[in-house]
């Protein structure tokens, strides 16, 4: 048998090898050589995993009526999918795995969560409308999410397009959290409706909105910045519920508001002061 067969052969044996045992295999750059590897890290896929169980816990909240426990679970969730990303980039252990692990844990907690707590909490009562409606955020996430897998790379930083889907889930959460004391009045479920539809439809918009990812948060700030962030933090301890929901609402409308002055800047005439012919 030839070098090259031996090689193939080889090769060969070792892709079954990983196969059989069932094991997760990448490829890494080590030192210009690309070397496979075996196994998973833990620490960030530990935190995904915390975030999955939240928004599970959502879903089961809701089905037994205990909407502020749920809403709360959802931006617990938030909050554990923004550390994984961040731990892996400090600690160096980003992977393949890791990212459609996030992903898939996003659809769970940012997609199907809130779009059944707010049908567990009143849509429910439009009957197939209702579920229409729900159905309507939740293929909105979904198609946001693997819009924002295929474009990573591509487009500018500065901006996310399309309202990203924790957002979406925080105005969703932020909604039933701060009305959830309410009695279920027309009024109330007519903004439900408008507010699941209105996010699901956002988030796979072309509207543009800021990531704020190009902000400096390693420099220096003035010295009264650290009070401004001390009565945040009062403000939101007063009434999270209304206040999240407040917040995540301002930046849902942000995009569409400045998309539209940014339109009518566009359109604006150009007036001439009838001296240009003179010259």
């Amino acid at each position: 048998m030839s070098e090259k067969n031996e090689s193939e052969h080889g090769a060969s044996n070792t892709d079954e090898a990983l196969q059989q045992d069932g094991e997760v295999v990448e490829e890494e750059v080590v030192e210009g050589a690309r070397v496979r590897r075996k196994g998973i890290y833990l620490l960030p896929n530990l935190l995904t995993t915390a975030s999955l169980f939240s928004g599970f816990f959502a879903m089961v909240s809701a089905a037994n009526s205990m909407f502020e426990k749920a809403a709360i679970a959802i931006f617990v969730s938030m909050i554990l999918d923004g550390l994984d990303g961040r731990v892996a980039r400090m600690t160096n252990t980003q992977s393949k795995f890791g990212e459609e692990y996030d992903s898939l844990a996003d659809m769970v907690a940012f997609g199907v969560a809130p779009g059944l707590v707010a049908f567990f909490w009143s849509l429910n009562s439009f009957g197939k409308f209702g579920w229409a409606i729900t159905f309507i955020y939740v293929a909105g996430a979904a198609l946001r999410l693997a819009r924002f897998n295929t474009q990573i790379g591509s487009v500018d930083k500065k901006y996310f397009v399309g309202l990203p889907s924790p957002s979406a889930a925080a105005v969703v959460a932020g909604l039933v959290w701060c009305f959830q004391g309410f009695e279920p009045q027309v009024w109330l479920k007519l903004l439900t409706v408008l507010v699941v539809a209105g996010a699901g439809v956002l988030m796979v918009s072309n509207i543009l909105y800021r990531s704020f990812k190009d902000l400096d948060l390693r420099g220096r700030v003035p010295f009264a910045a650290i009070l401004v962030v001390v009565l945040v933090f009062v403000v939101v301890t007063l009434d999270p519920g209304t206040v999240l929901f407040v917040g995540f609402l301002v930046y849902g409308l942000s995009g569409p508001t400045q998309a539209l002055f940014r339109k009518m800047r566009r359109s604006k005439p150009v007036v001439s002061d009838g001296n240009e012919g003179d010259q």
